[in-house]
């Protein structure tokens, strides 16, 4: 195909190209490929793609051949019009961005460093930026899940008494309590012990220097009941109480962070600031104000916060003396005490299994003198004085109306001798200390004399114990 120069009568092909400039090829250096390509045997064995790509160079070589030559300085013609855009101002085998071929952790870093000067060159708030920093986010996990391979880990590990077992959860995000950092789910292996629920990598489990709190619980199941006993930061030779790391009130090299529960000092490390109820402050002073607490306090807490250790009338007796709802609380708890020996006997309420309705506090079944923690906190929000109340109308409704052989064990006044019958537990009643018999409660006060009870047991054991006289003798 050719097309005529303006301006003179040589014609010229639009497949020539100029001899000089950035962008020419040299025809001389496109002639010899092509002579190369047919200089091989006909016969040959090649692919079906190497022969059609020999015939095409064929051809455009034979095209060339025919072509005149241009004398040297002409000018090529060219047209604007016809000139296809390949799309070759683009750099399409360019490596895209953010794509890090990295197989080790030395190159994953400057993967990251490379994402991260991306992110700072990038426009604020772009589309491309927003994609950068997910890049990111994929090239740190990535170098996470190198640093921390995923191996076949035993699903149970015993150490300083810790019983670890392997977690499944993926989507939940913890933090680990050795390292101080967040446990990805996905790809790393975690473990958290059954007994104090410490958290923490596969990689950082021999690194464990704090034992199991559950154990203190089980062999020293107290609270400290001093409020805050400090003893100063001196005492502890400026160190954490825990871990022993220098610590100072300065926070050189650590923060001297105090535990209000303990009174001593922990680092940053050991103390995370976490807020707890302190037993001492409740019990002295009817305060529920969290307070900050070390890691170790804290999980010591919430272990014994259902545990009933507290004896209130020996700790601190005048505290029902201003707290009316402990008042009832306890006059309700003496009444299923009394309620007890009706259900023990009795086959349908054995059946019925009332006594589980307790089995979350199953202390207020077996004395009404010990308290938990968790017991004051329900008893400040009005929660365990409702609930012992309805108890209370439960059990009362099962002896008193609806079995018959409960209904038998009742009392009769035998001061009166009038009214219905009387329960221990009925709110206008007293009990003889001595025979456990019933009475009205203004009959056994106004009363001068002895329990009529008590004087007919007195009188039962005289005539046994009797001694016999020389008539019966002979």
């Amino acid at each position: 195909m050719t097309r005529s120069s303006p301006g003179s009568g040589r014609s010229t092909s639009i497949l020539s190209t100029s001899s000089s400039g950035p962008g020419s090829m040299n025809r001389g250096l496109a002639r010899r490929p092509c002579r190369s390509l047919l200089k091989g045997p006909a016969h040959s064995t090649c692919s079906l793609g190497e022969r059609l790509g020999r015939e095409l160079s064929a051809k455009i070589w034979r095209v060339r051949e025919a072509l005149p030559e241009l004398p040297p300085g002409e000018p090529e013609f060219r047209c604007p019009e016809r000139v296809m855009d390949l799309g070759l101002s683009e750099d399409h085998f360019a490596r895209p961005v953010g794509l890090f071929l990295a197989s080790d952790i030395q190159q994953l870093r400057q993967a990251i460093q490379e994402c991260k000067q991306v992110i700072l060159e990038l426009p604020e708030h772009s589309e491309k930026q927003k994609d950068a920093v997910v890049r990111l986010i994929h090239l740190r996990l990535k170098l996470q899940e190198l640093k921390d391979p995923s191996e076949d880990e035993p699903n149970i590990r015993v150490l300083l008494e810790h019983r670890f077992y392997k977690e499944k959860s993926k989507s939940v995000k913890q933090t680990c309590d050795k390292c101080h950092t967040v446990i990805w789910g996905l790809i790393q292996t975690w473990y958290t012990c059954t007994g104090c629920y410490y958290r923490c990598h596969s990689k950082c489990l021999n690194l464990i220097s704090k034992p199991c709190v559950r154990s203190k619980v089980s062999h020293q199941a107290e609270y400290e009941l001093n409020i805050c006993p400090e003893a100063g930061l001196d005492s502890q030779d400026y160190r954490c109480a825990e871990c022993r790391a220098p610590i100072s009130l300065r926070g050189v090299p650590s923060e001297a962070r105090q535990c209000d529960y303990t009174g001593q000092y922990y680092c940053s490390r050991c103390h995370w600031n976490d807020l707890a109820v302190i037993p001492a402050r409740v019990v002295h002073n009817w305060d529920f104000e969290p307070r900050k607490v070390s890691r170790g306090s804290m999980r010591y807490l919430a272990l014994m916060v259902s545990r009933p250790v507290l004896r209130l009338r020996e700790i601190n007796p005048l505290l029902f003396n201003y707290v009316e709802e402990l008042v009832e609380i306890r006059k309700l708890r003496q009444d299923i005490l009394l309620m007890k020996p009706y259900f023990i006997t009795c086959r349908e309420a054995m059946a019925a299994r009332l006594l589980l309705q307790l089995q979350h506090r199953q202390h207020f079944v077996e004395s009404d003198e010990m308290y938990s923690v968790q017991d004051l906190l329900d008893a400040r929000t009005g929660r365990l004085g409702c609930s012992l109340a309805d108890t209370h109308t439960l059990f009362a409704k099962h002896i008193k109306l609806d079995c018959e052989r409960c209904q038998a064990k009742g009392f009769v006044c035998e001061l009166c001798r009038e009214g219905d019958v009387l329960f221990p537990f009925d709110s206008h009643t007293s009990v003889c200390a001595d025979c456990s018999a019933v009475f009205h409660r203004d009959c056994y006060y106004d009363n001068s004399t002895t329990c009529p009870r008590c004087a007919r047991l007195t009188l039962r054991k005289q005539s046994l114990f009797q001694e016999p006289g020389p008539d019966v003798d002979a």
